[in-house]
């Protein structure tokens, strides 16, 4: 019987679709089931598929670049300490190592085997951030990563359906909210458990021995798409930099993106060498972001997996504030990462219609104390700024670009722990001016209603430096950070708020692009019945606005 190309074809697009289905479910089961409000509410976790060699073949919709790109590196480091064929049904492994999985001690990364016909034939995967791991608390105070918490190896978390009670009781013993973190590691092993039947389910279905046939046309029709746009590009190195606040000194972020054929090499020398603070990246951090970025604008119609991020290269000089090496600090590497894709799309801009900059990085404030009963309790807030306006419309309002992090209900803050969120809106003038404006940052108030102070640890930047316009567009209007007493307070760091006393925070907006003397009127006069400018701010960013 020969072979019918088309009917390949067809059956592999269905399996394909199936299997991201089957992900996603997985990603809104870790919803369902999270313990945390950091994957609850916010969405801040990823699930994939990976065949019997390590290779990501499919990722749900939902989750972050940072964990699922990260991820698609991790595996394989799972496999060299307990290797596919070692494995059997109802195991699972763990680690929450920065360096392996995705850059901080806060993300656990679970990966259980998936079984089909009694042969281990691929992976389920997820990584979820947890709210707490003991340590100095999510934060860039840390000058090693030993101060920033318990670092769990590689390791069994689950052999055979019996989960490992050693590695349960050390994290009981060492983190803050010991029922959060152990309820989240028993919904990642759920949800993974759910995912891997389903897709032994599917390949019964399909008549499938493995997953071998479908991941090698899945990855290989992904790459060859992903390398024949690279290749219409032309040739050439295109440079970016991006200065920001840093903590204890400002930093800078180079990039040279190199175009060859199919290939792109991006490449970070010339960065600042790694900060004595938590605020550096471990190497598939950094490659998670800047391979987003890439493909944000190259390849948005292309479901990610190995074949997408096979044919980009990235390097980053061992030492640098983007290939920090152990022991490093780490925990609050998502400051500098989130602003790679910025760095890699003002490189791309000669090549390709790019936005311009964005507030990029979440406001993260991680919020302790202790309640009125006496009980300690730790929190997360995600808050995002204004993303960069494009060439062709404004840019979205308080939109978590490039993490995709949901933003946390103000309901869902209260009911959880003693803050009351007393203002939460969008923040007049912060948008960059251009033809086409940017995004809208926001405004926030909050004050710890518990017992004592309350205890804030700030991971804000761009207060300095903010997003930066493209075409001739202004910058979007720059962060700030203050307390309601007059008090001094820093963007960085875990600081002591008195009792009563209100966290006000600015989040900056997003750049503007084109000339703003070419803004449609009406879009002006539309922005200040909106609130979103204010007579004085139309007069500065534009020339008029109170007529």
């Amino acid at each position: 019987m020969t072979a019918d190309p088309q009917r390949d074809r067809i059956r592999t697009d269905l399996i394909w679709q199936r299997l991201i289905a089957i992900l996603e479910d997985q990603a809104q089961t870790l919803i369902r089931t999270a313990f945390s409000t950091t994957t609850r509410e916010s969405g801040d976790l990823s699930a994939g598929l990976f065949d019997a060699r390590g290779r990501m073949v499919a990722q749900a919709v939902t989750g972050t670049p940072g964990h699922v790109n990260a991820m698609a590196l991790a595996v394989g480091h799972f496999l060299r300490r307990f290797p596919l064929d070692d494995l059997r049904p109802g195991d699972a492994l763990a680690s929450n190592d920065p360096w392996l999985c995705s850059g901080h001690l806060h993300d656990f990364t679970v990966v259980t085997p998936v079984f089909h016909q009694s042969r281990p034939v691929g992976l389920v995967a997820n990584t979820v951030h947890v709210v707490d791991v003991g340590g100095l608390g999510f934060g860039p105070d840390g000058r090693e990563v030993f101060e920033e918490g318990i670092c769990i190896p590689v390791c069994k978390l689950a052999t055979e359906g019996r989960v490992n009670p050693f590695v349960l009781d050390i994290l009981r013993a060492n983190v803050r909210e010991p029922d959060q973190v152990v309820g989240d590691l028993h919904s990642s092993m759920v949800g993974n458990e759910a995912a891997a039947r389903r897709v032994s389910g599917l390949l019964s279905e399909f008549g499938c021995a493995d997953l071998e046939e479908v991941a090698d046309a899945i990855i290989t029709r992904t790459r060859q798409a992903v390398e024949g746009r690279i290749a219409a590009l032309p040739d050439g190195d295109y440079r970016n930099e991006i200065r920001m606040d840093g903590y204890e000194g400002e930093v800078e972020l180079r990039l040279v993106l190199s175009i060859r054929g199919s290939g792109m090499t991006l490449d970070f020398a010339g960065s600042s060498p790694a900060s004595p603070r938590g605020i550096n990246v471990v190497l598939n951090y950094t490659t998670a972001y800047a391979v987003f970025g890439v493909n944000c604008v190259l390849n948005p119609d292309i479901p990610c997996n190995h074949g997408s991020l096979s044919p980009i290269s990235v390097l980053a000089p061992s030492g640098s504030v983007l290939n920090a090496q152990r022991p490093a600090a780490v925990s609050a590497r998502h400051m500098i990462g989130h602003l790679l894709p910025d760095l890699v799309l003002g490189a791309l801009a000669p090549v390709l219609p790019v936005p311009a900059e964005g507030a990029g990085l979440i406001w993260n404030p991680s919020l302790r104390g202790t309640t009125a009963a006496g009980c300690a309790f730790a929190t997360v807030t995600f808050n995002a700024g204004g993303a960069g306006a494009h060439a062709d419309r404004d840019g979205w309002n308080t939109t978590a670009f490039p993490s995709g992090v949901r933003t946390m209900p103000v309901e869902a803050v209260e009911a959880t722990v003693p803050v009351l969120i007393r203002r939460k809106e969008l923040r007049p003038d912060s948008g960059g001016a251009g033809r086409f404006r940017g995004g809208m940052g926001q405004t926030i108030e909050l004050v710890g209603e518990g017992r004592g102070p309350l205890l804030i640890n700030a991971m804000f930047d761009r207060l300095i430096h903010p997003a930066r316009g493209r075409g001739g567009g202004g910058p979007g209007q720059a962060g700030g950070v203050r307390l309601a007493s007059g008090s001094p307070i820093g963007s960085k760091g875990l600081q002591e708020v008195a009792p009563g006393d209100m966290v006000i925070l600015d989040l900056p907006g997003g750049g503007g692009y084109g000339p703003p003397g070419e803004r449609d009127r009406d879009a002006i006069e539309a922005d200040l019945l909106g609130g979103y400018l204010t007579p004085d701010g139309a007069r500065l960013q534009y020339g008029g606005g109170d007529d």
